[in-house]
């Protein structure tokens, strides 16, 4: 995994939160969501997403023999801030 990467989109996307938490509290973040048809689209298509990378997160952690909680919470309260965090923690296991 390219955490130089990782580290650049959690800066980027940490900073494109704060300024959207500072203007519009953390209920209007997902307002707009419930806008239009397109917007809840957006919304759903977010959650499947992190849907399919909790599961994955979860298997992925039991194979690391880690505990799989922390991230799983935070994606559930942060969104896609578990994911990046997971992987940018995360280390391939030793040997073939």
């Amino acid at each position: 995994m390219n955490k130089p990467l990782l580290v650049v989109v959690l800066a980027l996307f940490s900073i494109l939160s704060g300024v959207a938490l500072w203007q519009h509290g953390y209920w209007g973040l997902f307002a707009p969501a419930f806008s239009s048809t397109a917007a809840a689209q957006v919304l759903a298509d977010l959650g499947i997403a992190l849907l399919l990378f909790l599961v994955w997160m979860w298997r992925d952690a039991a194979r690391l023999r880690r505990n799989p909680w922390p991230w799983l919470l935070i994606t559930l309260a942060l969104g896609s801030f578990g994911p990046l965090l997971y992987l940018l923690t995360r280390r391939e296991p030793a040997g073939p």
